[in-house]
């Protein structure tokens, strides 16, 4: 049995040394390259509303190939990140209980709730002048509350799939690890059609005083919403492969900090935005 543990392990290959590139010491490159990702995304989706209209600042070439180029960077880089942070752990047999891990997660969800709080008080200082500041779209719909149940329950589920490989019942959690997934990308689904509906159907404005504030903060939410159901998704594969246990389960563990945080701020969201708009 040990020699398949070896072949196992020499047969996989990571997708790039830990101290990438080498020579560098210890420090990881992959957060600063993960980084330029998400500044090309922001980058690329800010020019493209350069781009509209007659009097466009910028040609419609440039916007497209940041946003591109920066999808491309930012999930390459999140993959290699992620990989030497948990992946890597499996292979080289080690345990730990992931501490470090965890607190590095609380870490970025600190730096992201400074993130969504920028949008929110934006909202909040044009909120306390004349309003409504125009027309505004018809925003509470039965597909708003529809979502919000499905995201709620999303977390209800990732909830009792943790409680469920802690307690090492392997099968319970892959059930409703699998249901967590498939409740995001519901979500995410509804989000689009949403966006539909008020875009397309009601022509609502993208760039006016309440449209900027309202689909950059729920684009932001739905960003980090699509992002959760790809690590959630690598979670599931990565279940799938046997390589969690009551004992090693920190990936599971900061997904689901990262979930629970995802769904607190679209409740703030429905409340603020949505009530708050038309009350």
């Amino acid at each position: 049995m040990g020699s398949a543990d070896e072949s196992s392990e020499s047969d996989h290959h990571a997708p790039a040394p830990a101290d990438w590139p080498r020579g560098f010491g210890e420090a990881s490159w992959w957060p600063l390259a993960t980084a330029v990702g998400a500044a090309g995304l922001y980058a690329g989706a800010a020019l493209a509303l350069l781009a509209r209209g007659e009097d466009a600042i910028v040609g419609p070439a440039l916007p497209s190939v940041l946003l591109v180029g920066g999808v491309g960077i930012f999930l390459a880089s999140l993959y290699g990140w992620t990989y030497h942070g948990f992946v890597a752990r499996y292979w080289k047999r080690a345990a730990g209980d992931g501490l470090d891990l965890r607190w590095g997660m609380v870490l970025f969800l600190a730096t992201d709730v400074m993130t969504f709080a920028a949008g929110f008080v934006y909202f909040f200082f044009v909120r306390t002048g004349p309003w409504p500041p125009g027309e505004l779209p018809h925003l509470l719909s039965s597909l708003v509350a529809i979502n919000t149940a499905v995201l709620v329950a999303s977390s209800v589920t990732l909830h009792v799939a943790h409680e469920s490989i802690r307690g090492g019942h392997r099968r319970r959690f892959l059930a409703f690890l699998g249901a967590t997934v498939v409740l995001g990308v519901v979500f995410v689904g509804g989000q689009l059609l949403e966006y539909y509906e008020l875009l397309v159907v009601e022509g609502a404005a993208l760039t006016d005083v309440f449209g900027s504030a309202f689909f950059a903060l729920t684009g932001l939410h739905g960003l980090h919403v699509a992002l959760g159901v790809i690590l959630l998704a690598i979670v599931l594969v990565r279940a799938g492969r046997g390589q969690f246990s009551a004992e090693r389960h920190t990936a599971v563990a900061t997904t689901s900090m990262y979930w629970h945080f995802v769904d607190a701020v679209w409740l703030f969201l429905v409340v603020t935005l949505y009530v708050g708009s038309v009350a």
